[in-house]
């Protein structure tokens, strides 16, 4: 065989290579989803995050016409999760339900096995603001009067771990304010809620979803939101910029996300998939019951608040020297 001629057999053996894997992608994307999906959750079952993702996947799973089940891994701040689905095949049948703390855990954990920040975006489903709550009994009836007691005395306040968006929010409303806010750090938000009711915190900051009906029911008093809008959730409840504090406007969210690597055609499809859900009647009214705030975003926006979320947690974390519990 000639030199030329050897050189035609290996260009046509690869172009058939190109074309057969071009025909297995096409032929994937067609099939797209073939059997039930999973939806990793990294946090444990029945807190905001967890309903959120359980109510998300009946609804979108009614549009793919497969079943999405629910598997929760939490642990390590949401790490023992993430690393989960960041080892899944990348094929659109497993997923992740993210949160903010995807902009967080690799300042505050620098040394993962795998990037928090390399997940294909699929879409940010809602916004969760942050609440300071006290409980209902308490003496002070706002922000400026809570703020002056631990002046005198400090002051502690629970948040569902360290590191977490609201965490990172205590260490700027003391830096801020000049209050002794004594952190203290609980494994989610439910037991830092059982401590507040039960006196033992004088304070507690978390996610709007775990505390709008304890608030509406009475059980506990919303001092303050974080965004620069007022929850209409919780419309009675002033921001924390109302308060003076207009730099504390961070608002968390939840979101789905995939494997690295998964095609991108698949995630326009379960975008529009997601889209549409949030958008349901029945759902939008089951999200504002939690205080969350359900959004029409594309992929890309997902991927544009991870990065820049990254940048501004990752300068804060740094700031206050805060590093993971071991």
């Amino acid at each position: 065989m000639t030199t030329i001629t050897r050189r035609a057999a290996l260009a046509s053996a690869a172009s058939a290579l190109v074309s057969a894997a071009t025909a297995r992608r096409a032929t994937a994307q067609a099939a797209w989803p073939s059997r039930p999906l999973k939806l990793i959750v990294p946090v444990a079952p029945g807190g905001s995050q967890d309903v959120v993702a359980r109510h998300w996947a009946r609804a979108v799973s009614e549009r793919i016409g497969h079943a999405i089940t629910i598997e929760n891994v939490p642990g390590g701040g949401s790490t023992i999760g993430y690393a989960a689905a960041a080892r899944a095949a990348p094929d659109g049948h497993t997923l992740l339900a993210g949160a903010d703390s995807l902009s967080i855990v690799g300042t505050l954990a620098p040394r993962l096995a795998f990037d928090p920040l390399g997940f294909a975006p699929v879409h940010r489903t809602v916004r969760v603001p942050q609440i300071l709550v006290v409980r209902a009994d308490h003496p002070a009836r706002d922000l400026a009067a809570w703020l002056a007691l631990p002046r005198a005395k400090g002051a502690s306040v629970g948040t569902p771990g360290t590191g977490q968006l609201s965490h990172l929010l205590t260490a700027q409303l003391a830096a801020e304010s000049g209050a002794e806010l004594t952190h203290v750090s609980y494994r989610g938000g439910p037991l830092a809620l059982n401590d507040l009711l039960a006196g033992h915190l004088d304070g507690v900051m978390i996610n709007i979803g775990a505390v709008t009906e304890h608030v509406r029911a009475g059980r506990l008093r919303g001092l303050a939101v974080s965004p620069a809008a007022r929850s209409t959730a919780l419309p009675d409840v002033p921001t924390l910029t109302e308060a003076g504090f207009g730099a504390l406007t961070a608002v968390g969210w939840h979101g789905i996300v995939a494997p690295h690597g998964t095609d991108p055609t698949i995630l326009a499809k379960l975008n529009a998939a997601s889209r549409d859900a949030v958008r349901e009647p029945g759902l939008v009214e089951r999200l504002a019951a939690l205080g969350v705030e359900p959004t029409d975003e594309g992929p890309e926006a997902l991927a544009d608040a991870i990065r820049e979320d990254a940048v501004r947690y990752g300068a804060i974390i740094r700031r206050f020297n805060i590093v993971a519990e071991g």
